[in-house]
């Protein structure tokens, strides 16, 4: 049954390190899109003013001590919005290159009760995001050992762009994976027997700062997540909180 947005208790999770130039806009963004929409920013060790930004513009913040990388900051953000009582909560990256107006068509799997977590793809519709080669390869990469391992197609496994309901948000401040986690995340919804969609969305360049992945760690990065998959497989996942009880 579609579930309408004003009647749940709704968070976006943003994560941030050093995103002053750009954590302002997509707090704005985001209330445009939805005035009910609570935001919280989990700034992850920033030096600059981040965190002033994001709580003059009316957010939550969490400031992490030091730098945990993405996977850390947002498992702080999913641990807030359980103990918070959300009953769905968004991803947006805190360059700006989510696009909160896409945020209908990730959130209506969720809404109508298809889906436990709805990605946004990059690479399926008629999205003209483009990427470097090493990159292009690397997602195809993952794309087809996700697919096998989850036995439905994905397409965009890197993606950060997403929605989850209350069993993900449950699952996720239990355990998410550190480093670059979004594969991984994606590989453990399904194992915890969450189901996964795509839709596809559209994204826009980073409107701030610097990608921390080069062309090295690029190649870094696909064999550190391809093993860190395989031997995931193998390994026993954390029990969602709401469970442990």
């Amino acid at each position: 049954m579609f579930v309408q947005l004003a009647e749940l208790k709704r968070i976006a999770i943003v994560p941030a390190l050093n995103e002053e130039e750009t954590v302002g806009r997509v707090i704005d963004e985001l209330r445009a899109f939805d005035g009910g929409l609570d935001v919280v920013v989990v700034d992850d060790g920033s030096t600059d003013r981040t965190a002033g930004i994001a709580a003059d513009r009316g957010a939550h913040v969490v400031r992490l001590p030091f730098n945990l990388g993405i996977g850390g900051a947002m498992q702080t953000g999913y641990r807030f919005a359980f103990e918070h009582g959300y009953d769905i909560a968004v991803k947006v990256d805190g360059d700006g290159q989510h696009d909160p107006s896409q945020l209908p068509a990730i959130l209506a799997p969720v809404l109508s009760g298809e889906a436990d977590l709805c990605v946004g793809s990059r690479f399926t519709g008629t999205s003209a995001y483009r990427s470097s080669f090493t990159r292009r390869i690397g997602i195809q990469i993952f794309a087809r050992v996700v697919s096998a391992i989850v036995r439905q197609k994905v397409t965009d496994t890197t993606s950060g762009f997403r929605a989850v309901n209350r069993k993900g948000i449950a699952l996720f401040a239990a355990d998410y994976p550190h480093d670059y986690p979004e594969v991984e995340a994606t590989v453990m919804c399904v194992k915890h027997k969450l189901r996964l969609t795509e839709v596809p969305v559209a994204m826009r360049e980073r409107a701030g700062g610097a990608s921390s992945i080069t062309a090295f760690r690029s190649i870094y990065y696909m064999a550190k997540v391809l093993l860190a998959i395989f031997v995931g497989l193998f390994r026993r996942y954390a029990v969602p909180l709401e469970e442990e009880h």
